[in-house]
């Protein structure tokens, strides 16, 4: 059994993946409880590493700090992916933090496609996720937040939640995306916050250019199910594509993104549809 320090766990994560003789390998991990990386597996052949996070202590809680730090050497492919959803406690005051930092090398790209994290009513949480990508790397990742936990009725009345995401290359920023929701009765049915719905989520992918018809295809991905809740898809800028979702259903994003997200793999990746073989 995991015991939790009196201060907070201050867990960390290393992680490289490097290309040899298009096999990607994990060729450096060093972990710090309570995070963890399963060993490496291989569904689709040796060129895309799948690789599997763990949260030992079973939810992030006040004065916890946790980082990770993840890099993609030149031609590396990677998917990586979480055990389970992430859970966020309750905190008596004090802000509990994650901080990602990823590099891709030229040629790589890395799939991460965590499970859905959870923000316990009264918590207070921050994540600040930067990519560096350089030129002719590639980047898809999503992120899906439940505000409270809605299956038991309960609403995200009291905390604060900040999630900051930043894509860069050679100096350059290529998305910035900064959310930040106080809890509260006004900004949960504002429609300039939750609208009344307990979930947001976004997908962002950055790298081969994305069509028109690429575009409409993940439009129709979401009106052709008949799912609720409210989605966008937009073309970025920088040669990428990003989609944005507030609703109520954990079942309805994810099957979205997932279609999404093998749209783009078969589309620009030129690779198989594939499920990580934790995910339920």
């Amino acid at each position: 059994m995991t015991t939790r320090p009196g201060s907070g766990w201050h867990g960390s994560l290393d992680l490289v993946y490097s290309c040899e003789r298009d096999t990607t390998y994990l060729t450096h991990a060093l972990v710090k409880a309570p995070l963890k990386v399963q060993r490496p597996f291989y569904p689709e052949g040796k060129s895309v590493c799948h690789s599997v996070i763990l949260h030992t202590a079973g939810g992030i809680v006040e004065g916890d700090s946790l980082s990770q730090t993840i890099r993609l050497r030149e031609n590396a492919n990677t998917l990586i992916t979480t055990a389970a959803a992430g859970k966020v406690y309750r905190s008596n005051g004090k802000l509990a933090k994650q901080i990602v930092r990823i590099k891709i090398e030229s040629g790589a790209c890395l799939e991460w496609v965590p499970q859905e994290t959870i923000i316990f009513n009264g918590a207070i949480y921050q994540q600040d996720l930067r990519v560096e990508l350089a030129p002719g790397a590639s980047w898809l990742g999503w992120e899906i937040t439940r505000l409270g936990r809605s299956a038991r009725g309960e609403k995200f009345l009291e905390g604060n939640w900040r999630s900051h995401t930043e894509i860069w290359q050679q100096g350059q920023p290529l998305l910035i995306d900064r959310q930040w929701l106080p809890a509260g009765e006004a900004i949960i049915n504002s429609s300039l916050g939750l609208a009344g719905q307990p979930i947001v989520a976004s997908l962002i992918w950055i790298g081969k250019p994305v069509s028109q018809n690429i575009i409409e295809r993940a439009q129709t991905l979401w009106s052709d199910k008949q799912y609720l809740g409210e989605a966008g898809v937009t073309q970025t800028q920088a040669r990428g594509l990003l989609c944005r979702y507030r609703g109520s259903s954990t079942a309805d994003v994810r099957n979205w993104f997932t279609g999404v997200w093998q749209l783009l793999r078969l589309s620009l990746m030129k690779r198989s549809v594939i499920k990580p073989r934790v995910w339920m």
